[in-house]
C-alpha cells in the first residue's frame, strides 16, 4: 500500500496522486522526490562525498565484507523475502550485492540525495529508486524486508525511523540494520560523517524492541580487527579540516587482501553461529510478527 505524506491516507493505485488530497511527489529526472526540502538541507551527509566514495567502494575489503554479512543475515533470517527496500542506499553498493546474490528479489532503494541515486541506477537499473526522508516512509506494509546500513547513526530521531520501518514492513517480514558501535571509538571520522552517535548494543536492541520488532539475531563485526581499529583511532587524530574521509579505505593491495582474509575468517565464524560481543560495527536482524 502507498501512503500519502500530506493527508496520511493509505491507497492502492498505479500512480502516486493521492485520491483524497491530490498530493503528488515531485519527479526529478525520472526519480520520485518525496522530501525535496531535506535534500536541499543536506541532512546528515556530504553530497560531494558520493563520487569519491563510488571510486573506492569496489576495491575495499570493508564494503565487500559488510555486503557478505548482509546477504548471510538476509538468507538466514528472511529466506522467503521477495521485496526488499534499502533506506539510504547511496551509490547502490549494497543493492548491487543483493541483486547478484538474490537475483529474483524485487529491490527498491531510497536516499536523501538524488545524486546518490544516479550512481545506484547505474549499478542496479532494475531497482525502484526514490528520494525520501526515512522519518516519513510513503508505504504501509509493503516490503518483506527493509534494510538500513550505516544510516541510523546520522539521524537524531532514530526511534521514529524504526517506527516508520515497522509500519512499512509486512507482518512476517522484518528489518536488517548495521550501525557503528562503541562510544570509545568515537573520532574525527564520526564528526566528519555527521554521526549523531555510535551505538551500544543494548541501546539499539532496546529501541528495535520498543518499535515492535522481535530480535532474530545480532552480532558485532570488524571484531578481529577491533584492536587495530582502536589503535588507529587513537594514533591518527587529524583536525576536522585536515581529515581525509577515505584514508581508511585507501590501502595497498597486500593490506587490503590481508584485512579481507581476516574479515573472511570472522564471517565464517558468524556463519557457524558465533555472535561477537564487540566490534567496530553491529548487525541486527529483527522481525515483525
Amino acid at each position: 500500500m502507498k501512503r500519502c505524506l500530506a493527508c496520511r491516507l493509505s491507497f492502492a493505485a498505479e500512480g502516486w496522486r493521492c485520491p483524497a488530497c491530490n498530493f503528488t511527489p515531485e519527479n526529478k529526472e525520472g526519480v520520485l522526490v518525496f522530501s525535496p526540502e531535506l535534500e536541499r538541507d543536506g541532512h546528515g551527509f556530504e553530497e560531494r562525498f558520493f563520487s569519491p566514495l563510488r571510486q573506492v567502494e569496489d576495491g575495499s575489503f570493508w564494503f565487500a565484507a559488510r555486503n557478505e554479512l548482509i546477504l548471510l543475515f538476509l538468507k538466514r533470517h528472511f529466506p522467503s523475502a521477495r521485496r526488499v527496500l534499502e533506506i539510504g542506499c547511496g551509490t547502490g553498493k549494497v543493492l548491487s550485492a543483493l541483486k547478484e546474490g538474490l537475483p529474483d528479489v524485487d529491490l527498491a532503494g531510497s536516499d536523501v540525495f538524488t545524486r546518490g541515486l544516479s550512481f545506484a541506477a547505474e549499478r542496479v537499473p532494475s531497482a525502484f529508486l526514490f528520494q525520501m526522508d526515512a522519518r516519513q516512509i510513503p508505504f504501509i506494509e509493503d516490503f518483506d524486508v527493509i534494510g538500513a546500513f550505516d544510516v541510523l547513526e546520522h539521524i537524531p530521531e532514530d526511534e521514529k525511523v524504526l517506527g516508520e520501518m515497522f509500519r512499512a514492513v509486512r507482518s512476517g517480514g522484518g528489518i536488517l540494520l548495521s550501525v557503528p558501535q562503541h562510544e570509545f571509538l568515537w573520532g574525527v571520522v564520526d564528526e566528519y560523517s555527521r554521526h549523531v552517535r555510535r551505538y551500544r548494543r543494548e541501546d539499539l536492541l532496546g529501541k528495535v524492541r520498543a518499535a515492535g520488532f522481535t530480535i532474530l539475531g545480532a552480532t558485532s563485526f570488524v571484531s578481529l580487527l577491533l584492536p587495530a581499529l582502536l589503535l588507529a583511532r587513537r594514533v591518527r587524530t587529524p583536525s576536522l579540516a585536515d581529515f581525509d574521509p577515505l584514508a581508511e579505505l585507501r590501502m595497498g593491495r597486500f593490506s587490503n587482501a590481508m584485512l579481507s582474509g581476516m574479515m573472511g575468517l570472522e564471517r565464517a565464524l558468524i556463519r557457524s553461529g558465533v555472535s561477537f560481543p564487540a566490534g567496530g560495527s553491529l548487525l541486527v536482524a529483527a522481525s515483525r510478527c
